[in-house]
Order: structure tokens, then C-alpha cells, then sequence
């Protein structure tokens, strides 16, 4: 597992994070990562693992003119929001102490006059994406505009477009080894998501050494 947030975690795996050239001292993020696994902010790894934990919420600045939200409880989200699952609500607990297993970003998806928040939800145990939500600001409240709740899923932003990552296993598979992945690309389009783009992606599999035999002696 890469990370966990407090209240709420701002992490991505593609979210851009702009840093403005007329300032004298770049801005600096400060990382927090949980102690319920190792923390990574590269490329997304196969497999089920994908969250990266960031303390906090931190805004990513989006290259259109909205705004970024102040930080945002996702748990609390999460909880009061009626269209969330209720076995996703009622496994969504802190791993170690107050840090929940939620990834939180931001960025422009709806073109909405204030950035879009996109949360994953994950297991403690080996990151699994478990629910992936969209929430647009709506007159100073947050509606929730997108859901996908078939683990493993994971939701996140590329150049714009809301991209949903969905594991795929075949008869035998382990959790940690799925046989591959359909990542769908959203765009939003007459007030909600459209699905433009579909990919598959097959994981190679690793071949076993087959046993050497003893020499004759």
C-alpha cells in the first residue's frame, strides 16, 4: 500500500502539480506517508496498489480558471453522501489511528467555477481500490456527479478527462496479481460523464523456473 490520508488525502498518480515560474522559491508539499505501507509517488504500479498518501488535502492548481477548493473531508464526504454504498461506508475506518484509507485530488473536469474533487477510497490492508467518486461544487456544496464501485477500481485526472482504472482477474488470479486492466477515459459532456475512450491492457506473466536436477555424483 502506498499511503493513507488524515481527513482527507490529496494524491493522484496522474494529477499535475503546476508550480507558477515567477516565484522566487518553489512551493513545497509536505508528504505524509503511513506507516500501513511503503509510499511511492511514481507511476502507478500493476495491480491493485495504487494509492499515494499526501498530508492533508492539498489543492492541485488546474490550467483553467477555476479555483482550487479549500481542503475537503472527504471522509465526511464520503459518509453523508447518499450515493455512496453502504458497505463502502461501513468499511471506510481508520488503518492506524486517524488515518483513513482515502486519496484525494484535485483538478477541472465539469468546468465548473471551482476545481472538481476526486476521491478513491481504499482497503487498509493491501490498497485496493474499493469506490471511485467525482464531487462537483453546487452553490457552495459538493454534488456527487460520478461513481464506480466494482473493485478494483481507481479513479483519477489526465489533462482534463476523468480516467477509471479497473483491475481484471482471470479463474486463480491473487488479489496482488491480476490478469490485467480496462482503463476508461470520461469526458464531460451536457452536464455529465461520457465515456470516450476504452483500453485493455494484459499483464505479462512471469514464467516459473522449472526445477533443476540434482547432478549425478
Amino acid at each position: 500500500m502506498r499511503g493513507l490520508t488524515g481527513e482527507g488525502s490529496a494524491r493522484t498518480r496522474g494529477s499535475i502539480q503546476a508550480v507558477s515560474a515567477a516565484l522566487a522559491v518553489p512551493t513545497a508539499l509536505a508528504l505524509l506517508v503511513s506507516g500501513c505501507g511503503a509510499g511511492g509517488t511514481g507511476a502507478r504500479d500493476e495491480g491493485p496498489a495504487h494509492a499515494d498518501s499526501v498530508a492533508g488535502a492539498a489543492a492541485t492548481p488546474s490550467a483553467a480558471p477555476s479555483k482550487s477548493p479549500d481542503n475537503v473531508n472527504a471522509v465526511a464526504l464520503i459518509k453523508d453522501d447518499p450515493k455512496v454504498a453502504p458497505e463502502v461506508k461501513r468499511d471506510l475506518k481508520p488503518c492506524v489511528a486517524d488515518e483513513y484509507p482515502v486519496d484525494v485530488s484535485y483538478g477541472d473536469l465539469t468546468k465548473g467555477s471551482a476545481d472538481d474533487v476526486v476521491v478513491n477510497v481504499l482497503t487498509c490492508g493491501d490498497a485496493v481500490g474499493v469506490g471511485s467518486y467525482v464531487y462537483r461544487e453546487q452553490d457552495g456544496s459538493y454534488e456527487n456527479v460520478f461513481k464506480a464501485e466494482e473493485p478494483p477500481v481507481y479513479a483519477e485526472i489526465d489533462r482534463g478527462d476523468l480516467v477509471v482504472t479497473k483491475q481484471v482477474y482471470e479463474k486463480g488470479d491473487p488479489v496482488s496479481s491480476p490478469s490485467g486492466e480496462n482503463v476508461i477515459t470520461y469526458r464531460w459532456t451536457s452536464g455529465h460523464f461520457t465515456e470516450k475512450y476504452r483500453t485493455h491492457n494484459d499483464y505479462g506473466k512471469v514464467v516459473g523456473d522449472s526445477a533443476t536436477p540434482a547432478p549425478a555424483g
